[in-house]
């Protein structure tokens, strides 16, 4: 609370009594001090009036007085205004303590998450049961490694450009851009692996991606708190995949596949988990980051497909 007294004593001359400190106005506090304000201003002006008690000048004494001069403009005014209490501060403003704009969000999010499966499915298909396509593909490897310099750079965009992917067309025009170069990229790979086998790779992923989303939203584990444990095991898993480029065996193979998948299940769960908000310890994304949530979890199923792609053409 602050309390400001501008006191008047005469028209040239102005005291501004401010006082700061908490006031409980149903304790009565306020009244305390406009009593003390009262108090001073009395004082002031015995004061005033015991130092101007000198004789009267020549036309005071002829009884000609001035009005300006004998007038008393005295006056108090007490204001109260509230500050905003230090505890006011730890109120929760997370942006998704409303429920209708959680809601909102999750759904953008799973409509664009189901959109650019269905775009990545319609082109991975049209590669795995085109065989003219599948021959060419094979027999012409620049163009996958044509496709990568662009996939990168589109992923890199919408991962540091935070503005750019908020702007609307422009996060829709990158967020589908960048899906229709992951379907070719994972059409080359399928491309190598029988329909049958494809077709068992997407069944499972579907099911684990459903079940590992339903786990995610139900329970009580909260997996945000494995973010920098993720990460590193990623890091660690990427160099582990560097090393199988120059070793060929078959049960390092299947063990890199293996650590691939469970990594990405656990991301999985965590990002859906950072999606849905709420009582997570990470859980500080902006209602308008729904590109970018759709692209952490799309990339997620993605890479459980490709490791558990390398699963079942090793068991096969």
């Amino acid at each position: 609370m602050t309390i400001k007294t501008p006191i008047t004593i005469f028209p040239f001359r102005e005291i501004d009594l401010e006082v700061r400190e908490p006031i409980d106005l149903s304790a009565g506090d306020h009244q305390h001090l406009v009593r003390k304000a009262a108090g001073d201003k009395t004082q002031t002006k015995s004061k005033q009036s015991y130092q101007t008690s000198s004789p009267p000048a020549p036309e005071q004494s002829q009884g000609k007085p001035s009005s300006k001069t004998s007038e008393r403009a005295d006056s108090y005014v007490v204001q109260i205004s509230d500050e905003s209490s230090p505890n006011d501060s730890s109120v929760n403003t997370s942006p998704f303590s409303d429920a209708a704009v959680r809601r909102a969000f999750i759904v953008k999010v799973f409509l664009l998450l189901s959109a650019q499966l269905m775009v990545t499915g319609a082109i991975v298909s049209v590669f795995v049961f085109w065989t003219d396509l599948r021959t060419w593909v094979r027999k012409n490897a620049w163009f996958t490694y044509a496709i990568f310099p662009a996939f990168f750079v589109v992923l890199i965009v919408l991962a540091c450009c935070g503005n750019l992917r908020r702007q609307v067309p422009a996060n829709y025009i990158l967020l589908g851009l960048f899906t229709v170069l992951q379907g070719l990229l994972l059409g080359a790979v399928a491309v190598f692996y029988n329909a049958e086998e494809v077709l068992w790779a997407t069944a499972a992923t579907a099911l684990v991606t459903l079940s590992l989303t339903l786990f995610a939203l139900q329970t009580k584990l909260d997996f945000t708190l494995l973010n920098g444990v993720l990460f590193v095991s990623l890091i660690v898993l990427l160099l582990y995949g560097i090393l199988l480029l120059f070793i060929q065996s078959y049960w390092l193979h299947l063990l890199y596949a293996g650590l691939g998948t469970v990594l990405f299940s656990l991301y999985l769960v965590m990002d859906v988990q950072l999606m849905v908000g709420g009582k997570h310890h990470h859980s500080n994304l902006d209602p308008e980051e729904y590109v970018f949530a759709a692209l952490n979890i799309y990339l997620d199923i993605i890479n459980l497909f490709l490791f558990i792609l390398q699963l079942v053409g090793l068991a096969r």
